[in-house]
Order: C-alpha cells, then structure tokens, then sequence
C-alpha cells in the first residue's frame, strides 16, 4: 500500500482500489497521457498525483512514477512520428493545428517540445511530440527536453499536493466525496475505452497504409 489517509473520517474519499494502485495507476496513465490514445480527461496524471499526495501519498514515488510513464509514452510518440512521417501528421493532428505546430518544430526544436510539456491543458502535446519526430528532432535532444518539462511539471504538482494537501481533501469532501466512487469508476471504464479505441486506429492505420501507395505501372 502507497499510504495511509491521514484522517479516518477521510477513508472514503479515495476508494481502497485506488489506494492500492498508487504510483502504479500513476505509471500506467502517465503513459497512455503521453501516447496517441485519447483521454477523457485532459491533465488526468496530474489529477491522480494531485490527489494522492494529497492524501499523504508518497509524493516521491508518485512524482518518479508520474515522470518514467510520461517519459515512455512520449518517446513511443515521438517514435510514432520519425517512422510514420508527415502521413501520421495528418491522421493524428487535427489540421487547425497542424501548421502552426510544424513551424514552430521546424524553428525552436526541443525547446518547443519543452514548453508544450510544461503547459497546463487544455495544450495538446501529442501533435507536438509526434511532429518532433516526423520533423527531425534528434532523439537525445528530445528526451533530455522532455524529461526536463515533465520533471518541472510533476514535481509541482507533487508539491501543491503536499503543501496544500488539507485543501484539497476539505473541497473534494465537501462537493466530490458522495460521487468518488462512481467518478473514478467513470474515468477507468473511459480510460479503457480510449485505449481500445486508440489500439484499434493505429493498428487500422497501419494496415491501410500500404494501400495507399500508388501502384506498380504494367509495362
């Protein structure tokens, strides 16, 4: 078990499932958050960190948890991009997007990739890691600007867990605390959903790809 809640009246705030992923829960959406599977809901790993720090969490294990899964589903992203090119630009990132974000790829590098993953949501960071691959981004500089953001980013997090953790418990138990058990119910089952859904396209993806190359002349 990851903790203990600090107050008994507190026990129910977190259902006992939760308590018991911890920082595995944490690894396994930090992951899927950074990856081309879709969320319903934006910023969730930094909700989970948040809320189990929160509740005296071990704010350490939840912050390397945070960061490793996020650093995997990135650099899964970002290879995503460098082998599927400008087509997996095109299916994966909506095209009021796409140009703005090539261009500043194109000109800032990892610095882009950076700020993007650092920016609170609603900032989309998938199209910024997949157009760090597609467009040239070198694979250290990638990684070493990711992990830079995502360090800054869930470490702050972790801290306003611990530092304004009471708060936090006082407001989900006054609003939240009679729904916990069916909101985060909810959120597994569209969690799930989203990565099947998300397998499904990329793998459907894949195989059409081939038939969309022209074909051979007949001489």
């Amino acid at each position: 078990m990851i903790f203990a809640p600090q107050h008994a009246r507190h026990k129910h705030l977190v259902p006992h499932w939760l308590i018991h992923l911890g920082a595995l829960g944490v690894f396994v959406v930090a992951v899927i958050d950074s990856s081309i599977i879709p969320l319903p809901v934006p910023g969730s790993t930094d909700l989970l960190v948040l809320l189990l720090t929160a509740n005296q969490g071990n704010a350490w294990l939840l912050t390397v948890a945070a960061i490793s899964g996020s650093m995997i589903g990135g650099y899964l992203t970002w290879s995503g991009g460098k082998k599927g090119g400008e087509g997996m630009l095109q299916r994966y990132v909506p095209q009021r997007f796409l140009k703005p974000i090539s261009r500043w790829v194109e000109r800032h590098g990892a610095l882009t990739v950076c700020v993007a993953s650092i920016l609170p949501p609603p900032i989309p960071l998938t199209p910024f890691l997949l157009s760090a691959g597609a467009l040239g981004v070198p694979r250290n500089r990638f990684l070493a600007s990711f992990a830079v953001a995502r360090t800054l980013r869930y470490s702050f997090i972790a801290w306003l867990g611990v530092t304004y953790g009471r708060r936090v418990i006082r407001v989900w138990s006054q609003y939240l605390a009679g729904w916990s058990e069916v909101i985060l119910w909810t959120f597994i089952g569209l969690l799930i959903a989203a990565a099947v859904f998300g397998i499904w396209k990329y793998r459907h993806d894949q195989h059409r790809q081939p038939s969309n190359r022209p074909a051979p002349a007949v001489s």
